[in-house]
């Protein structure tokens, strides 16, 4: 559709010119954003890195009581869920909008999946007195060291599941509009801020797994 033609669309909003001009000022506007989350996201990176270079032998006796099984698992789910995601974005582009609500779907399933399989991470933390509290229980040497990456892994780990929760409801708010017809090859805005807002999510996990689960891991 011509910028012309674009004028008149429903989803134009009145102080854009065209909808290229309205899909490159959001796209901008997610990007601006995604760049803070990166320096939130850079400064627990950059915490973690400080700890873990003081107390490397703490923090790797630590790291080998997460499961790599299911860290691994959770990020084939993680790579499947945006493989999901870019199908939505492609269906929206090319007007499928069933498409669009059943790769959305499949990509909440995806996301709920992690989310279990992080909770019941989180279930063997508790169990085993490896959350951070008056019931914190450590056997190996330097608790007091071990328990700071125990803060640290939940702490970002945490906050990587509330932004995937985040993500979450948006999927669970566009599929009805999806199934509405109201995404189309010529606005589909919503959909693509979306996908880029949760591929971010995955890319950063794509950092946590290798930093809290592999690196200078304890197996013995």
């Amino acid at each position: 559709m011509s910028d012309a033609s674009a004028v008149q669309h429903p989803k134009l909003q009145h102080y854009f010119h065209s909808l290229r001009q309205q899909t490159e000022t959001v796209t901008l506007g997610m990007w601006m954003f995604l760049v803070t989350e990166v320096m939130f996201f850079g400064g627990l990176f950059a915490v973690y890195a400080l700890y873990r270079s003081q107390y490397p032998e703490a923090f790797a006796a630590a790291s080998s009581h997460l499961p790599i099984n299911l860290g691994a698992i959770n990020t084939a789910v993680l790579i499947g869920s945006s493989l999901t995601m870019v199908l939505a974005v492609w269906a929206a582009q090319t007007g499928r909008q069933k498409m669009i609500a059943v790769f959305l779907l499949l990509t909440f399933v995806l996301g709920a999946a992690f989310l279990g399989i992080k909770t019941v991470e989180y279930a063997d933390k508790w169990n085993h007195h490896l959350v951070p509290g008056p019931s914190f229980q450590f056997e190996g040497a330097d608790p007091g060291q071990a328990r700071m990456f125990f803060h640290l892994y939940f702490a970002m780990t945490g906050l990587h599941a509330v932004h995937m929760i985040i993500g979450m409801v948006f999927i669970l708010m566009w599929v009805p509009r999806a199934l509405r017809g109201e995404f189309t090859r010529e606005w589909n805005d919503p959909v693509e801020i979306l996908g880029l807002y949760w591929h971010f999510v995955d890319l950063v996990w794509i950092f946590l797994f290798p930093l809290l689960y592999l690196i200078g891991r304890h197996t013995g």
